[in-house]
């Protein structure tokens, strides 16, 4: 399991009110907060993203308000992996749900710069910034996130386990 995009880079404290303002709470389809994803900071965000492309942020990622809505809209844009100095505890526990990869690395949300080409290897943990020829540790997922993430998310992941 490994990622590898272009990198889109925000600073500290983005909260899910940012991430997907609650207005557009009212909806169910992926596609819709997508399409409003980050537009409160960054109105180019949704037509800059690509599939696969990487989120970089500071400090306490995904505060706020507790909304699965957050990281569903992050993964229906395009990003497969958020790389930051930390998360709020609800949105990492939101993230691994739905099945979205979040990795904590301080070392990373500071060498990485808005558009580096960034690889993830979710196996071993390494962030490569591909522009800057720089490598950086995180802590790799336990085989069980893993294993939720691979599966799509937490419910999947149980499904899988009933067949």
């Amino acid at each position: 399991m490994n990622a590898h995009g272009i990198a889109h880079k925000y600073g500290d404290h983005v909260d899910t009110d940012v991430i997907i303002p609650a207005r557009y709470l009212n909806t169910q389809s992926h596609k819709e907060l997508a399409s409003h994803c980050m537009e409160e900071i960054d109105k180019e965000f949704i037509h800059k993203v690509k599939d696969g492309d990487i989120m970089v942020a500071g400090l306490n990622f995904g505060c706020g308000s507790s909304r699965e809505h957050a990281p569903i809209a992050l993964k229906a844009a395009g990003i497969s992996c958020v790389i930051a100095k930390n998360f709020a505890r609800i949105f990492y526990r939101n993230a691994i749900n739905i099945g979205m990869a979040i990795l904590e690395c301080p070392a990373a949300s500071d060498g990485i710069s808005a558009g580096d080409e960034v690889a993830v290897d979710f196996d071993s943990g390494v962030i490569t910034n591909i522009t800057k020829n720089e490598t950086y540790q995180a802590e790799p997922f336990p085989p069980f996130i893993k294993n939720m993430i691979v599966k799509g998310g937490l419910m999947a992941s149980l499904k899988d386990k009933e067949a």
